[in-house]
């Protein structure tokens, strides 16, 4: 059975501006390449914060930067989802080129293979 295309696009949609939300409230967008994300740094460089503070604003300034990489990469999984469907190439294994189960694209819509071949 073929995937209902229309409601994998809507959830590829919904992913879609939910890491955006995700990634605005931990970074912003690269000045240089809209494309790209940029953790933004809160605190570092007040010339009155005591120590601590500067430790606890570098520390959360990693973690961000740590989990805005992530979220980017999901980010972009999900525009390479949607480019695929108005390609026509949407749901084929990039390992096999089998079409992916269903129950996985319902799961993971920005999948890229096929349970089989999942841990490729």
């Amino acid at each position: 059975m073929k995937p209902n295309l229309q409601h994998l696009k809507d959830l590829l949609l919904k992913e879609s501006a939910v890491l955006e939300g995700q990634l605005a409230s931990i970074g912003r967008k690269n000045p240089d390449d809209s494309a790209d994300w940029e953790a933004v740094a809160t605190g570092l460089d007040d010339d009155n914060a005591d120590e601590f503070d500067v430790a606890e604003d570098l520390e959360n300034f990693e973690n961000n930067k740590a989990e805005l990489g992530a979220l980017e990469i999901q980010l972009n999984n999900v525009k390479a989802a949607l480019k695929k469907m108005d390609e026509g190439k949407y749901g084929v294994c990039e390992v096999c080129g089998k079409e992916i189960e269903n129950d996985r694209l319902e799961v993971n819509p920005s999948a890229t293979t096929c349970k089989q071949d999942m841990n490729s």
